[in-house]
């Protein structure tokens, strides 16, 4: 795969101005980190050579004088909110977060309940919590947020809320999603400290949109149509253009708030420390492309990718109709059609020559290797069986996994399981070749290609069933599908 990013430059130049961005407040700095921090696989996705734990690398270059807040909205607890990419829900995914920075050496004392209202379930959280040795500090519900600047700004705003006590110079307040309230933590936490006689400033750092790449740079545009279910929108920073006269990018929530955010800055310090929501960033992602070319092109895929995902979630019901247009209007706009993603054509090509659902990959040479549905195999199951040989050089006529080990695997599945469905999904087939890899040379060779599987592309004319759907984001394979069933029945797992 080429690369389009530097991710070494990133990392230090990342950690270099966030370490400048520190010493100009003195004391310390409350450091807003949006997005995801040890799975960034969207940038990973659009910026091609940008490592999914890039930030917490650049984490890792600071931890000697950073310590992590994590933030989480006591209604979500509540409500049982789920991550959709893990499947977990947001208090799991705290704890998860939790010991994977502790595993990296990170300082994690604190967890903060925004909107915390004696939920019951929220209650049970924090017990568990501090239970394991974790502080646990509650912030609370302002009436008119964020237009009552006054009251917000009081002892009755943000000086109702828990006073978080940290003790290195940088604060990162992170979250387990979007709606958690980090800014507003960073801001009460400010008030606090102002009381408590401590220079202390505030940044953000969110990865997208890019703010110094055009506005309709198709990495941008590929930021809109993830967040096309929140409504963000990439706009040109008004504040800046007016203060510097240069134009940069940011998004419509950032550029709504700013007034706000500027007058609650003047309030708190005296005067405000920025002049634009940019001014606010501390992104140098923008800094670190050295391909232009290899990074449109993939964030181009992204953007397709995106629009297939939300029509099966529409087909599903779990998405909106409107995002999937927003979505197409924004291919529609970078000039994109679903031809412009190489796997479609041919896995719907073998659907309609076989009757059946197929599927295609395209591997890292372009090779475009395809897969349909037979008696043993479910379509994804035989094109990754099928890419395997293609990579170890095995002849298609080779048998590379044993009947004697398919057969037990589809006996328990329809006798003891009771499935209707005897076909082998991803996982059961990488299994079966496995078990057959211990005394056939052949399926050896065929496993060892597996790594060769990550970051290639994949198209299915059905909407996949849970387990394929995580075995191929397991091996790192870029899945889409048609927004189709293959069957009419309601009920599915």
């Amino acid at each position: 795969m080429k690369t389009g990013f530097d991710n070494n430059k990133y990392l230090e130049t990342q950690s270099q101005h966030i370490r400048d961005r520190i010493s100009e407040f003195g004391d310390k700095l409350y450091l807003e980190f949006g997005g995801k921090l040890f799975d960034d696989y969207h940038a990973s996705r659009v910026l091609p050579g940008f490592k999914p734990d890039s930030k917490l690398q650049m984490l890792m270059q600071l931890k000697d004088d950073a310590e992590i807040v994590i933030v989480i909205n006591a209604d979500d607890i509540e409500k049982n909110k789920v991550r959709g990419d893990l499947g977990i829900t947001y208090d799991l995914d705290v704890l998860r977060l939790i010991d994977l920075f502790r595993s990296r050496g990170l300082f994690v004392p604190s967890v903060v309940l925004t909107r915390f209202a004696d939920q019951p379930t929220a209650v049970n959280f924090e017990n568990h919590l501090t239970e394991n040795g974790i502080n646990v500090y509650h912030h609370y519900s302002i009436p008119n947020y964020p237009t009552d600047v006054d009251l917000i700004v009081s002892d009755n705003g943000y000086g109702k809320n828990d006073y978080v006590e940290t003790t290195r110079r940088l604060v990162v307040i992170t979250a387990p999603g979007p709606g958690s309230g980090k800014m507003a933590v960073c801001l009460s936490q400010l008030y606090h400290e102002h009381k408590h006689g401590v220079q202390a400033g505030y940044a953000k750092f969110e990865t997208f949109p890019i703010w110094n790449l055009p506005l309709k740079h198709p990495v941008n545009v590929a930021y809109e149509a993830a967040t096309a279910d929140l409504n963000d929108v990439n706009m040109i920073d008004p504040f800046h253009l007016e203060a510097y006269g240069t134009t940069t990018v940011n998004y419509n929530r950032d550029i709504e708030i700013f007034p706000v955010l500027n007058t609650m800055f003047e309030l708190i310090l005296g005067e405000s420390p920025y002049k634009s929501p940019t001014d606010m960033g501390v992104n140098m992602a923008g800094n670190c492309i050295i391909d232009n070319d290899v990074v449109c092109a993939a964030a181009n895929q992204e953007i397709i990718r995106r629009y297939y995902s939300a029509l099966s979630n529409q087909t599903k019901g779990i998405g909106s109709p409107d995002e999937a247009y927003k979505i197409g209007l924004l291919m529609k706009q970078s000039k994109l059609t679903i031809e412009d993603r190489a796997v479609v054509a041919p896995a719907l090509e073998k659907a309609k020559q076989t009757g059946a659902p197929a599927a295609a990959i395209e591997l890292s040479d372009g090779t475009i290797i395809t897969g349909k549905t037979t008696n043993l195999l479910g379509a994804c199951s035989a094109m990754l069986l099928n890419a395997l040989k293609h990579l170890a050089r095995i002849p298609n006529e080779v048998d590379i996994i044993d009947a004697s080990v398919i057969e037990p695997i589809q006996k328990l599945k329809v006798e003891s399981f009771g499935s209707a469905n005897p076909r082998l999904h991803t996982d059961e087939i990488l299994i079966a070749l496995s078990m057959s890899a211990v005394t056939n040379p052949t399926a050896k060779l065929a496993m060892k290609k597996l790594p060769e599987l990550r970051d290639t592309e994949a198209h299915a004319t059905v909407i996949l069933s849970e387990t394929d759907t995580r075995t191929l984001k397991k091996l790192g394979i870029r899945l889409t599908t048609e927004p189709a069933y293959e069957t009419e029945r309601l009920y599915r797992k």
